[in-house]
C-alpha cells in the first residue's frame, strides 16, 4: 500500500485542458487552418497519451506537448512532400505513355459510369471480388454479410452491367467480360 501511495505522489499530474489554448494557437500558426489545427491538436493529444511514459518527471508539460505537436506537423509536411513527389513522378511517367484510342477511352468511360451507377452494396461487392481479387468468402467477411447475400449482390451487379453491355453496339473482342471471384 505504501509503495502505491509513493508511486502516486511521484507521478506528475498536469492539466491537459489548461494546455489546450497554447496547443491550438501553435497548431493554427503552423497550419493556418482551423480544421487542420484541431486535427493536429487531437493527434498530438493522442500521441502524448500513448507515450505518456516518456514524459520526464519534473519536466515542462507544456513544452513536451508543444514538441509533440510540432513533430507531428513536421511528419505530415514530409509526408505531403513525399506524396507530391510521387504524384509528380507518376505524371512524368503518364506523359511518356501512349494515349488510348478514342474508342477505347469512350468505352472505358461508359463501363466506369455503369459501374458507378450500381447501388452501393452491389458496387462494393463487385469491387472486392473483381478488382481486389478477394474470394467470395473473404469479400463477404469484409462486407460483414453472409456469403449468399454477397453472391446475390455480385450476381445482380453483373446482370446490370451485362444489360448495359447488350445495349451497346457489339464489337467482338471489345465485349465487356466481368471476371473475378473464387468460390
Amino acid at each position: 500500500m505504501r509503495r502505491k501511495q509513493g508511486m502516486k505522489r511521484s507521478m506528475v499530474r498536469f492539466d491537459i485542458v489548461g494546455q489546450l489554448g497554447s496547443l491550438r494557437r501553435y497548431a493554427r500558426s503552423l497550419t493556418r487552418d482551423s480544421a487542420d489545427a484541431e486535427d493536429l491538436v487531437h493527434d498530438a493529444l493522442v500521441r502524448a497519451y500513448e507515450r505518456r511514459r516518456t514524459f520526464r518527471s519534473g519536466g515542462n508539460p507544456r513544452a513536451w506537448l508543444l514538441a509533440i505537436l510540432h513533430n507531428i506537423f513536421i511528419d505530415r509536411m514530409r509526408s505531403r512532400r513525399s506524396e507530391a513527389a510521387r504524384i509528380e513522378q507518376a505524371g512524368r511517367l503518364a506523359d511518356q505513355s501512349v494515349a488510348a484510342s478514342q474508342d477505347h477511352s469512350v468505352r472505358l468511360s461508359q463501363v466506369r459510369e455503369a459501374f458507378l451507377a450500381l447501388p452501393e452494396e452491389q458496387r462494393s461487392a463487385l469491387h472486392l471480388v473483381a478488382i481486389e481479387g478477394l474470394s467470395y468468402a473473404q469479400a463477404a467477411e469484409v462486407s460483414g454479410v453472409p456469403l449468399g447475400t454477397l453472391m446475390s449482390r455480385i450476381g445482380r451487379a453483373r446482370a446490370a452491367l451485362r444489360e448495359m453491355e447488350e445495349g451497346a453496339p457489339a464489337r467482338g473482342k471489345n465485349r465487356l467480360r466481368i471476371v473475378g471471384g473464387e468460390s
